[in-house]
């Protein structure tokens, strides 16, 4: 599937891909919208892929992963634009909102349909309580019977930063974030991939490819940062995420640096 030039899925090709399905026989079920993908943090059109969906009559799932997370704090609400569209939608407070591994946050705008698919009921499963909906059974909305009370950890973290709070460090991110990417954009030697919407910087030093890999590796083996990287349009990208829970500016100060004193080794010795 074809993406634009912010890395964000384009709703034409999506449909001429379903109307193709359909030609060949074939029965198209369920489409998957990102609202900041793993590579990039683009952030697909919503509202256009679930109209889509909606003339197909196709399970529209959005994965809000890291990204969502912002929209507890009102002005980054926008990106949730389109989401009354979807089947279902999820994000994960364990990747940016100070849960521990592992926490995902699941909603389904049609209950029955995810129950009626996953719901098994053997009579030593029967009681009165479910029989009667006293109680949601929860066991009926995954695949395994047993689960984790993974909502605890997450009450606690609400109860502990409050909406507030949670805003403040969300907000924080953001903002160093954005001025991380302004000082890529104001070294001539590197260059912004594309624009940050939120905490996750994807960049690269112009030296190409090979230099970036070679930066990459030297920054990590130092065991004083870690970045991950990524490939965009063919290009050997690297990726810096903000948003851990004790994180401040002089560590975001002292990862440029780095990288600055790590670039500047590789100028001098290439090899």
């Amino acid at each position: 599937m074809g993406v634009d030039e912010k890395f964000a899925m384009r709703p034409d090709l999506l449909e001429k891909q379903i109307e193709a399905d359909f030609l060949a026989g074939l029965r198209p079920c369920f489409v998957a919208a990102t609202i900041g993908t793993t590579s990039s943090n683009g952030i697909d059109p919503i509202v256009a892929i679930g109209k889509i969906c909606r003339k197909f009559n196709l399970w529209l799932h959005v994965d809000a992963a890291m990204s969502g997370n912002a929209a507890i704090c009102p002005e980054f609400q926008y990106i949730q634009e389109g989401t009354e569209l979807a089947d279902s939608y999820s994000f994960n407070p364990h990747k940016w909102m100070f849960t521990n591994f592992d926490c995902n946050c699941f909603f389904v705008a049609d209950r029955n349909a995810l129950i009626q698919t996953l719901s098994i009921l053997p009579e030593y499963l029967r009681n009165q309580a479910t029989e009667t909906g006293a109680v949601i059974d929860y066991r009926d909305w995954q695949i395994p019977l047993g689960r984790r009370f993974r909502s605890l950890k997450l009450w606690f973290v609400l109860r502990y930063y409050g909406v507030e709070g949670l805003q403040h460090h969300i907000r924080q991110h953001i903002q160093w974030a954005q001025e991380f990417a302004g000082w890529i954009e104001s070294d001539e030697r590197f260059e912004l991939v594309m624009p940050p919407p939120f905490n996750l910087v994807c960049f690269r030093h112009k030296g190409g490819n090979e230099y970036n890999r070679k930066l990459v590796e030297r920054l990590n083996n130092s065991g004083e940062m870690y970045l991950t990287h990524t490939v965009l349009n063919g290009k050997y990208t690297l990726r810096m995420s903000i948003g851990q829970t004790n994180t401040e500016r002089r560590h975001v100060v002292q990862a440029w640096e780095k990288i600055l004193e790590a670039s500047r080794h590789l100028e001098k010795f290439p090899t």
